[in-house]
């Protein structure tokens, strides 16, 4: 699961040389630490690579709650999902992200030598703004220890077959992700002396 992820000022500078037509200041989108609903930029388009703001999590008609992951397992199976993994592809760019071990400390997670990880989205439209959600799928090693699932990691090479290939996005939702890093954010303090 993927329940929150941050983006930092790195990030930005680096989404600038992929998309150069954005103009962040009209972006009204979360920086720091992204949380479900909030806004967030995406990476999306056919022709080429654009931004577009969107608000994490799909909300359904006819089902409470917010949907923020979709498992890559069964996207294709979804009544809630099927569409948009078909139509409405997108990449989720950030810094890195969130888990929390069985202790509930807070780990972060990156790419080694890189400013961004880019996650696999899908989108859907409503009536007041567009939506998105992040696929998960089984951990890799550098996960595994700290949580049961993990964001679907996309390299930067596989953005554009990502969004814009059914064929090529069908074929990355079995891919392993790359090996990520990982820091401990803080210790757990004991008000115990022994």
């Amino acid at each position: 699961m993927c329940g929150r992820y941050f983006v930092d000022d790195e990030m930005w500078r680096e989404i600038k040389k992929i998309c150069k037509q954005i103009d962040d200041s009209k972006l009204k989108v979360t920086r720091g630490d992204v949380r479900p609903t909030d806004m967030a930029v995406v990476l999306m388009g056919m022709k080429e690579v654009r931004t577009e703001q969107m608000q994490w999590g799909f909300t359904q008609q006819y089902q409470e709650g917010l949907l923020i992951n979709a498992r890559a397992e069964t996207v294709l199976s979804k009544p809630s999902f099927r569409d948009s993994m078909r139509h409405c592809r997108c990449v989720i760019p950030a810094a890195g992200f969130y888990e929390w071990n069985k202790a509930k400390e807070q780990v972060s997670f990156r790419m080694p030598q890189s400013k961004i990880l880019y996650m696999a989205g899908i989108w859907q439209p409503t009536a007041k703004e567009k939506q998105f959600t992040i696929l998960t799928t089984s951990p890799n090693d550098s996960v595994s220890p700290v949580h049961d699932r993990m964001p679907l990691v996309l390299t930067s090479e596989e953005i554009i077959p990502w969004i814009q290939s059914f064929d090529a996005a069908e074929k990355l939702l079995t891919k392993t992700p790359p090996f990520l890093e990982h820091k401990q954010e803080y210790e757990q303090l004991s008000l115990f002396i022994i």
